[in-house]
């Protein structure tokens, strides 16, 4: 009985705090309404909350009647550390449980070296914890533009020519964080979750523009997954059986070999040419060709041409397949949104570009992250009163 009504106050206080951080400041008597609990159960809950620091009094009401006291999220009360792995480059992400990103870093990095790049990983999960030193910490998500196995904590991916790659064995050894902080999931997932975080679309799915498409689908409000938790590899449909240009899975004619970034590239520029630089972030690169496009460059806007095509033939596949509400377009899609997103029409979907580019599947890893607190904000300690009534920061 008491296990159970533990267990019943540990979801209450997760769905007060999902309330707030769906609805911002709320009085007690509005969280009972949005919550359906009693005010009687919420009073209880609300000082439970506010004693491990997740929430503070933010003003009164200025609705008639009598006033009531408003609760929010205390910003930069939780954080969680969302990293990113690319080909050649690695991202990391700091946000909070309001949404706020207190972080975001980019690096070079040479990422078909597993060792080195879990090297470079462990550097900038301790810059992050070094840089936001109040926080306490939900722990640390890494996006996999591949196989994520949960389970083992591995990671596959071909772009970066990784093969069972014990990611999160390797990055808790390497920073001393618990291996129950630390996890990784596939990067399509997370940025689609990331977007669903900012826009509650039911039925949306999310095309990574990257060296790799992948697409992170939920349909009736659920991440679909697949039976073997490969759902999504889009970039792998065969549009062209006769063409010439081989995939990194072996095969010929992939909608990737067409719409990738590495094909992108390729089609607006030489070899020798900048846009090609590893040392140049993604949106660097994006940002040449962007003026390249905006002065009239022939190669640049044939090549854009050419991939808006191309992307729409993959696209009315996914919009007639799924029949998602919404579709969102990242990466180097949204960076060029002008010529790839502007000119998609497919039947009742809507077609936008992410306003969170590259750092798409880097915020959803961190928003997963703090999952661990939403879920049960009692993983949190009751802090330890000040003087003067506040309380002291202590790790999640």
């Amino acid at each position: 009985m008491q296990a159970q009504t533990e267990g019943r106050r540990e979801a209450n206080l997760a769905l007060l705090l999902r309330t707030l951080r769906a609805r911002g400041p709320l009085s007690r008597a509005q969280l009972a309404t949005g919550s359906g609990l009693s005010k009687a159960t919420v009073a209880p809950l609300l000082a439970d909350l506010e004693r491990r620091g997740l929430t503070e009094r933010a003003g009164t009401t200025t609705t008639q009647g009598r006033p009531g006291q408003l609760v929010q999220l205390r910003p930069g009360a939780v954080c969680g550390i969302g990293l990113d792995v690319h080909p050649g480059h690695l991202g990391a992400t700091v946000t909070d449980l309001t949404g706020e990103v207190h972080l975001r870093r980019q690096t070079s990095c040479d990422t078909s070296a597993p060792e080195h790049a879990l090297d470079r990983l462990a550097d900038l999960t301790r810059r992050a914890l070094e840089d936001v030193p109040k926080a306490d910490w939900a722990g640390v998500t890494v996006a996999i533009p591949g196989r994520a196995d949960r389970a083992t904590g591995t990671a596959t991916a071909d772009r970066l020519r990784w093969r069972d790659v014990a990611v999160v064995d390797g990055l808790a050894a390497r920073t001393g964080l618990p291996i129950g902080r630390v996890d990784l999931d596939n990067e399509a997932n997370l940025a689609v979750r990331a977007e669903h975080d900012s826009d509650p679309v039911d039925d949306l799915v999310y095309l990574t523009g990257d060296h790799g498409v992948a697409a992170g689908v939920i349909a009736n409000g659920a991440l679909v997954r697949g039976a073997d938790n490969r759902a999504g590899e889009v970039g792998h449909m065969v549009l062209d059986p006769l063409g010439s240009t081989s995939c990194a899975c072996g095969r010929r004619g992939c909608w990737e070999t067409q719409v990738g970034l590495d094909a992108f590239l390729h089609a607006c520029a030489p070899r020798h040419d900048q846009v090609h630089n590893p040392e140049l972030a993604p949106g660097e690169r994006m940002t040449i060709l962007r003026t390249r496009a905006e002065r009239g460059d022939a190669r640049t806007l044939d090549a854009l041409h050419r991939t808006a095509a191309a992307l729409a033939s993959g696209l009315s596949i996914l919009a007639t397949l799924l029949n998602p509400r919404k579709i969102v377009l990242g990466g180097y899609f949204a960076a060029l949104q002008d010529w790839l997103v502007a000119p998609q029409r497919h039947g009742r979907t809507l077609v936008s570009a992410s306003t969170l580019g590259f750092a798409a599947g880097g915020r959803g890893a961190a928003l997963a992250a703090l999952r661990r607190v939403l879920d049960d904000p009692t993983v949190v300690p009751v802090k330890a009163p000040k003087a003067g009534g506040s309380h002291e920061g202590a790790s999640a």
